[in-house]
């Protein structure tokens, strides 16, 4: 404490002096707070996820393109150009980019599912919304009439007659696919809802599911929810059983949509830093919520500019589109843009009522070492991670400079702020991908993830708030960042190292009780120290020129990170 408190004054002392009388990072940082609590107040995060989540949403259909322009509606009213008709010193600008798709779009009309015999039907879309198969074909528009084959196991699908005939299956149609089209089966109806969603609790709800494109072929698709399936196979034990089916659909030639803003930067605006939320998904908090408080978050930044109470020194970008496909274009089709983006935050799932849905407020980091021995308060969520290797570790600020703001916020709120080892799968992928800083904000466990109870119901106007506060504040002070920044980083990288290693000797010395081997655990103790003294050295990418007090605090850190590292393998050796 005492080497902390004292450095904490030298580099004051020294910034003072080259600096003339600069503002405290912590007050900067606690002034950016300040603004944007009395300002963020989620009403149009929220109104924005009631729009977007009426719809069954997939790139190119009328639900995605209602939304897009819903978010330029309110860009504009923001203050922000459309970028061809902006002038040169126009900061607030937005685009949206349309592109024509190889393959046509999708959309849901009505579905219904009748066992024959009983009087009311089994599932209406009107009440469950996801019970069409993505990409389904329609039935004719009456209808069809037609037995069900019960398929036990999977295996032994060649072994029935299947031409005209409608297959039940507990799996996922995509075993089942090749099958059903070269034996003539009209569609399928199918169940496999995963555990964590408690289909017994929930037994209304149906995961959506999806088939290839029906433009060759005209199978469709329905999946069933927990209650759905049980009447379903009560039925099919008494006697040969018949349902009668009505899907309808359209499929459709159609251009795809993604929004991009910018709020120019006034020192660097070369350099950017980018939120990505995707548009696609049939869910509300899945993800209308992503949507709606990145708007926000654009929408409040631009006000904030207009009226001078905050300044941006680099680019601020808000991207929408589909997921992972808009985000990777946009890095990878300007490679001289893409070696300027700084960093790349994702938002998705952002917005939930935990009381009802289950899980927490997540950070998923960049990859570190907790993605290769996943131990003590780190875990993965049910969406699981693959063990990962050294070599693919990303060691940087990013992570701790996120977690800590939103703890900050967590407090301040009373709101539950948690992390989780890398696991992949959303919009931060294509950033760390081409090795730019980049995590996830996001929730889980969901018990209505990708279901469709997934509505509004399950979404807090409190947690948008506090996660767009958080995120905003956070993507202020990475692009304000300068030397005193990458100084006040460091300083709490260095509580956070050390936090780490000493948790992580604790671990290792009651494994080592318990006949783990000591090189094993030492192991992960040099894992994490090799993380910390690259995450130090990350942070002279905030400075805007070449600074020896920064230089020499960072040298300092490491030795005093190696020392105490040291210390700890002696013990365990």
């Amino acid at each position: 404490m005492i080497r902390v408190h004292i450095k904490k004054i030298n580099i004051l002392f020294c910034l003072a002096l080259a600096l003339g009388c600069s503002q405290n990072p912590k007050e900067k940082a606690q002034d950016y707070f300040k603004t944007v609590r009395s300002e963020f107040t989620g009403e149009l995060a929220y109104e924005t996820t009631g729009f977007v989540e009426q719809y069954w949403r997939v790139a190119g259909n009328t639900g995605f393109n209602k939304s897009v322009y819903w978010i330029a509606d309110h860009l504009e009213k923001a203050g922000y150009l459309l970028e061809s008709d902006a002038k040169e010193n126009d900061r607030l600008t937005y685009r949206i980019e349309k592109r024509s798709m190889k393959h046509p779009t999708w959309e849901p009309v009505s579905a219904s599912l009748r066992i024959i015999g009983e009087q009311e039907p089994l599932l209406v879309s009107e009440s469950n919304r996801n019970m069409t198969y993505l990409n389904s074909a329609s039935t004719p528009e009456e209808g069809l009439t037609a037995e069900v084959v019960y398929i036990k196991n999977p295996e032994d699908i060649n072994e029935f007659d299947l031409n005209g005939k409608i297959v039940f299956a507990e799996t996922s149609a995509g075993r089942l696919y090749e099958s059903l089209v070269s034996k003539n089966a009209l569609g399928v109806i199918s169940y496999n809802n995963p555990s964590y969603l408690q289909p017994e609790k929930n037994s209304t709800s149906i995961q959506f599911r999806s088939l290839p494109l029906q433009t060759e072929t005209k199978l469709w698709g329905i999946a069933l929810s927990f209650a759905a399936k049980e009447k379903l196979k009560a039925a099919l034990e008494n006697d040969k059983t018949k349902v009668h089916v009505n899907v309808q659909t359209k499929i459709y030639p159609s251009e795809e949509l993604t929004v991009v803003a910018n709020i120019k930067g006034s020192k660097n605006p070369e350099e950017r830093l980018v939120f990505s939320a995707h548009i696609q998904e049939p869910g509300a908090n899945d993800n209308a919520t992503g949507v709606g408080v990145q708007l926000e978050m654009g929408s409040l930044a631009a006000k904030l500019i207009q009226s001078d109470k905050i300044e941006v020194s680099r680019t601020l970008t808000f991207l929408w589109g589909d997921e992972i496909v808009s985000t990777r274009r946009y890095i990878e089709e300007n490679p001289e843009r893409a070696e300027s983006i700084k960093w790349g935050i994702s938002l998705d799932m952002v917005g939930e009522n935990t009381a009802v849905t289950g899980g927490s407020f997540l950070i998923e980091k960049m990859p570190d070492p907790s993605a290769i021995w996943t131990r003590g308060n780190d875990k993965h969520s049910e969406w699981g991670g693959d063990v990962m290797t050294l070599d693919e570790m990303k060691p940087h600020y990013l992570n701790d400079f996120i977690i800590n703001n939103f703890k900050k916020q967590g407090d301040f709120a009373n709101w539950e702020v948690n992390t989780n080892p890398f696991e992949g799968g959303s919009d931060h992928t294509p950033f760390l991908d081409a090795d730019i800083p980049g995590l996830l904000l996001w929730h889980f466990t969901d018990q209505f993830y990708h279901t469709d109870n997934d509505r509004l119901d399950k979404v807090s106007q409190e947690t948008l708030k506090n996660v767009g506060t958080a995120a905003l504040v956070s993507g202020l002070g990475l692009v304000n960042a300068d030397t005193n920044t990458a100084l006040e980083v460091l300083e709490e990288l260095e509580v956070s190292a050390n936090k780490r290693l000493a948790a992580e000797f604790e671990l290792s010395k009651k494994a080592i009780l318990e006949n783990t081997s000591a090189s094993e655990e030492m192991e992960i103790l040099k894992a994490w120290e090799d993380w910390y003294l690259k995450a130090f050295e990350s942070v002279l990418d905030m400075a805007t020129a070449s600074d020896d007090q920064l230089r020499k605090e960072i040298d300092e850190a490491k030795k005093v990170l190696r020392t105490n590292n040291k210390t700890q393998l002696e013990k365990l050796k």
